[in-house]
């Protein structure tokens, strides 16, 4: 399950990789997309193999090998890239992660709760076709 809306290195990747891979007409290979989004070459091929077990993306190996999209980019939101990385994201989490608030009323309100909801609503709305 994700924490409070966090954008870890590895969702970031996870994201700007495939609206790279979306946006391109060939297939691309590790090298180039981590040039490309400025990140490590390990990092990008571990997350690029967690999508590609998730169904999102096919990898060839070899000289005409890469990645592209198993999928039509309309089909794919940014939440689902980002939630295949990150978890489900919770939008009834506690900022102090407590099962049980030791206060009557929460200090934070439902602020937490509001702006998780507001990121999922956002990523959920968003597919990788509008990048394109």
């Amino acid at each position: 399950m994700a924490q409070f809306v966090s954008l870890s290195e590895a969702s970031a990747i996870g994201l700007h990789s495939m609206v790279y891979i979306a946006t391109s007409n060939v297939k691309l290979n590790v090298g180039q997309i981590s040039e490309f989004i400025g990140s490590s070459r390990h990092h990008v091929a571990k997350v690029l193999q967690r999508l590609a077990k998730e169904g999102f993306i096919s990898s060839n190996r070899g000289p005409s090998g890469g990645f592209e999209l198993k999928m039509a980019p309309e089909d794919i939101t940014l939440l689902d890239i980002y939630e295949a990385i990150e978890g489900t994201i919770d939008t009834h989490i506690c900022l102090g992660n407590k099962v049980v608030c030791p206060f009557k009323k929460c200090i934070f309100g439902d602020m937490s709760h509001k702006m998780a909801f507001e990121f999922r609503n956002y990523m959920q709305s968003h597919n990788l076709a509008e990048y394109i």
